[in-house]
């Protein structure tokens, strides 16, 4: 049993850091995610990865695709697909705000972070992002080596 606490962790947080890297963040928000039971199993093992994943809007509801959850190793035959498409809960407010920012201008849904919230359930974070140009990325990178440079300088 004391096995079994130490296998699922409550305190996932699991980020997306090349979304960062690649676009400028306008507006974020909270999702549900509707999962079977053997992929939020392994989402409190940590085995997932954000980072091919996209978020995108059918029929008036909020999927992503491309999010790897991987298979629960002590499941069977009654496992999951890991890569398969998930629905994410949002209210309509938010849903009709996304959906107008993503017509109007070239902007996407980007999930950033999956975490576990106080009652158990899993989150996703998902950012209404524009695209950073080749200027952008390389400004980025020369501001965090001056802040590395200042950090060492102080210690």
């Amino acid at each position: 049993m004391t096995q079994e606490k130490k296998k699922f962790s409550k305190n996932i947080n699991i980020k997306n850091r090349k979304a960062h890297f690649e676009y400028h963040f306008l507006d974020k928000y909270i999702a549900g995610i509707v999962l079977t039971g053997t992929e939020i199993k392994s989402i409190r093992e940590g085995r997932v990865s954000l980072q091919q994943a996209y978020c995108f809007i059918s029929r008036g509801e909020l999927f992503i695709k491309e999010m790897n959850i991987s298979p629960y190793s002590q499941a069977k035959h009654y496992n999951h697909e890991p890569t398969r498409e998930r629905k994410l809960l949002v209210t309509k407010k938010e849903l009709k705000k996304l959906e107008d920012k993503t017509k109007e201008a070239s902007t996407t849904i980007v999930p950033t972070r999956l975490f576990i919230n106080d009652r158990g359930l899993a989150k996703l974070e998902i950012a209404l992002a524009k695209g950073k140009k080749l200027h952008d990325k390389r400004e980025d990178i020369r501001k965090k080596d001056v802040e590395k440079e200042l950090s060492r300088i102080k210690y």
